[in-house]
Formats: structure tokens, C-alpha cells, sequence
């Protein structure tokens, strides 16, 4: 533990699991204090042994943030618990596939809904309570938005997901150029693939429209990786701990590759 974020207060979405929990962990490792949101209402049991594991530095909400009254009803509820929310970890996301002349209008609408609506209206509002928080707030507020390397390019199967990714990339650059006069940094993380628990649901997925065997998928993606091998929700951990640091002082409107050297900028 370096105390990089000690006594910070941070609200990380898509928490109950993955990357998010991932990140959850390294932020209490480094003295945050956190409060923790996923869609389920009850209290996931990885975030029950963080609770017992840091008494008094970690706060559940269940969240649906496509419903933007709900992510009022959470901002007050972190508010209340921890005071001003100073990290944001913006996480929250759903996928899905299919090709597209198949791809529905309801795929379009629940990947949306979650992965830009939800996104941005997280941002903005967590945004706005650090704005009214004024210079006590000052060099100590950043968000950090999860993209992907889908959102750099185009993918076949993958229109609407790759779509919600580049509006994330897009949203993250326009709000850290109207927070930087608040001295509030916005930049996003796009991790290439990395190996959690939603890539049960991806390969397979990708078997069904590709004729793969269960499996197949996973273990090409990885190999395809320069560096060899599917990244760990840690990687992206390191990466969300220092951008939420004052080593990343000077940097925001950026979005930080954390992929394997699957794309180079």
C-alpha cells in the first residue's frame, strides 16, 4: 500500500465483479475509500467480503444507470456515506453480438442505454457535485471512463458495442476540456481483451456466428494479443490507480490503451 488515494472518495460503477472489482480492490489498497454500484439490489458476495474486509470504507448502492433517476437516488447515497465523490470509475457496461442485417432494434437500444446514456449521465452528474464542491475539489477530481479497443475500430459482428465504445472515447475528450478550467481531469481506459467473467457470454457468442467450438474463440483472441496472452482485470486495475493519482496530474483528455499492443497511438 502506497497511499496514492488515501482518504479519497471513489464511486465505481459495474463494481460486483470483473474489472470493476478488480479496481475496487486496488483502491482500498491505496487508502480509498469506496463506494461500490451494480445493477443487482443485493449485496454481491465479493462486495460483502470487501466490506468486512475494510470496515467503514466501503458502500454498496444497486444501480440500473439507464434509469437516470436512479443514478440521483445513488449520487445522494454515496454523498451521504462518504461526502463529495472525488474518483469516478465509470465502468458499467452491457454486450452483445450479432451480425449486421440481424443486429435488432432492441440490442441497439439496451447497449446504448447502459454503455452511453447510463455513461454519460454518470459523468456528468458526478461531474456536477464536484463542481459545486469548487476548490476544495480542485487537482483532486478526475474520472475515468471505461472504453475498449472496440471503440477504435469497426468489427463485423460487433457494430452497436463498438459504436457505444467510440462515444465514450468521444465523451471523455469534450468533458476534460470543459472540466479543465475546474482544474478536473476526464480521461477513459480501453482495455483490449481481458479475461473476466463476461467472456463466457462473448465466446459464446462468437461460436454461434462463426461456427467456433465453445472455447476456440477465447483461446485465438489470446494467442492474436502481441504480447501472447488475454490480459487480467489487474492490468487494468494499475492502469485505473494511476490515472486516479496525482502522478496523472498533467494528463486527462486521454484514453489510455491497456490491450497487449493490439493498437498502437
Amino acid at each position: 500500500m502506497t497511499e496514492r488515494l488515501q482518504d479519497r472518495h471513489a464511486l465505481l460503477t459495474g463494481a460486483g465483479g470483473g474489472i470493476g472489482l478488480a479496481v475496487a480492490r486496488a483502491y482500498l489498497a491505496e487508502g480509498a475509500r469506496c463506494t461500490l454500484v451494480d445493477l443487482r439490489r443485493e449485496v454481491p458476495e465479493a462486495v460483502q467480503a470487501l466490506i468486512a474486509a475494510h470496515p467503514g470504507r466501503v458502500f454498496y448502492v444497486g444501480t440500473d444507470i439507464a434509469q437516470t433517476t436512479q443514478i440521483d437516488a445513488m449520487i445522494a447515497a454515496a454523498r451521504g456515506a462518504f461526502g463529495t465523490i472525488e474518483v469516478l470509475f465509470n465502468n458499467a457496461a452491457v454486450f452483445d453480438l450479432a451480425p449486421l442485417l440481424a443486429s435488432d432494434e432492441a440490442m441497439y437500444e439496451r447497449l446504448f442505454a447502459v454503455n452511453v446514456k447510463g455513461m454519460f449521465f454518470v459523468m456528468q452528474k458526478v461531474l456536477a457535485q464536484m463542481v459545486e464542491a469548487g476548490a476544495s475539489i480542485r487537482g483532486r477530481g478526475t474520472v475515468i471512463n471505461l472504453a475498449s479497443q472496440a471503440g477504435r475500430r469497426g468489427e463485423a459482428l460487433v457494430a452497436h458495442y463498438c459504436a457505444t465504445k467510440a462515444a465514450v472515447i468521444s465523451y471523455t475528450q469534450s468533458a476534460a476540456l470543459a472540466m479543465a478550467p475546474h482544474g478536473i481531469r476526464v480521461n477513459a481506459i480501453a482495455p483490449g481483451v481481458i479475461d473476466t467473467p463476461m467472456w463466457a457470454q462473448v465466446d459464446a457468442l462468437f461460436a454461434r456466428y462463426e461456427g467456433l467450438q465453445p472455447g476456440e474463440k477465447k483461446i485465438a483472441v489470446g494467442k492474436a494479443v502481441p504480447l501472447g496472452y488475454m490480459g487480467r482485470p489487474d492490468d487494468v486495475a494499475g492502469a485505473a490507480v494511476f490515472l486516479a493519482s496525482a502522478e496523472a496530474g498533467y494528463i486527462t483528455a486521454q484514453t489510455l490503451n491497456v490491450d497487449g499492443g493490439n493498437v498502437m497511438s
